[in-house]
């Protein structure tokens, strides 16, 4: 698989189009299913006793990457699971993954696909919906689910503006005339994943019902190259030409270690919101 450097237009952006997102982590499938970390168990558990994650229902996954959602949605043993994904390569890659008769794997954009009416109980997004166009993708989701079915959009959030993070202090020159994304990470702004009033108003205006967001934060904790895999799946960092994104990633390298002895720690958070089709 080749390395193409990306549109230049899309660097002297200040923000990545929404549109960036059907292209923006497919380069490594492998790397950035390892450097990403897994959701946190209280998901997982929130899901089961709020969102109706159970044995025997009909799920659909807008955006489902590499499967760091899709895996332990399976264990939930789901009559079908719908995942649908626009990059190719990542399909390609979850479909080698994960083989499993109750996965579907769909290779379009959410809003672009047809699932027709009433055909899930539960829709799931991990970490993709500030991607998407908030109030038509809710008025789709709204279309498949089943009444009373439940939506369940979550987030893991890199940095929080909300606690010191003196890696990000140490680094945020680095990035300085670069792309920022949608998501909001690595601004002062704060991030689309923790905008719990903004999140909650967008699912009430799509006819849902909210339950209360669950907010968990947490740290992570990465070695030297570590911190390169993970950068490397930023989208502000994808956006880069290859040049600049190797000099930005050798940056982060060498801060990590001349300053952090090679150690860095980051804020994390993960937001969860469940809400019920009226």
């Amino acid at each position: 698989m080749g390395e193409k450097a990306a549109p230049t237009e899309l660097v002297m952006t200040r923000l990545l189009p929404r549109s960036f997102g059907r292209e923006a982590f497919g380069l490594d499938p492998a790397n950035y299913h390892a450097a990403r970390p897994a959701y946190p168990e209280p998901v997982w558990q929130a899901l089961r006793e709020r969102a109706g994650l159970a044995a025997g229902i009909e799920m659909l996954e807008i955006g489902a990457g590499t499967g760091l959602a899709t895996e332990p949605l399976l264990l939930a043993k789901p009559k079908r699971l719908v995942a649908v994904e626009p990059d190719a390569r990542l399909a390609a890659f979850l479909g080698a993954r994960l083989v499993d008769p109750r996965l579907e794997i769909v290779v379009a954009s959410f809003e672009d696909a047809d699932f027709g009416r009433a055909s899930f109980d539960l829709v799931a997004g991990a970490t993709v919906f500030h991607w998407l166009d908030a109030p038509r993708s809710l008025r789709l989701i709204h279309r498949v689910l089943r009444p009373g079915g439940a939506v369940a959009l979550w987030w893991n959030i890199f940095g929080d503006p909300r606690r010191r993070d003196v890696f990000h202090e140490a680094t945020s020159n680095l990035f300085a005339g670069g792309p920022t994304t949608p998501s909001g990470g690595g601004t002062i702004k704060l991030p689309y994943g923790l905008d719990v009033d903004a999140r909650v108003a967008d699912l009430r205006a799509g006819r849902f019902t909210p339950d209360q967001p669950l907010v968990l934060d947490w740290t992570l904790t990465l070695d030297r190259p570590g911190v390169r895999r993970l950068y490397t799946t930023y989208s502000n960092v994808a956006a880069l030409p290859t040049d600049a994104r190797d000099a930005l990633l050798d940056g982060l390298e060498d801060v990590a270690e001349r300053e952090f002895g090679g150690v860095v720690t980051r804020n994390m958070s993960t937001a969860l919101y469940i809400a019920r089709r009226d």
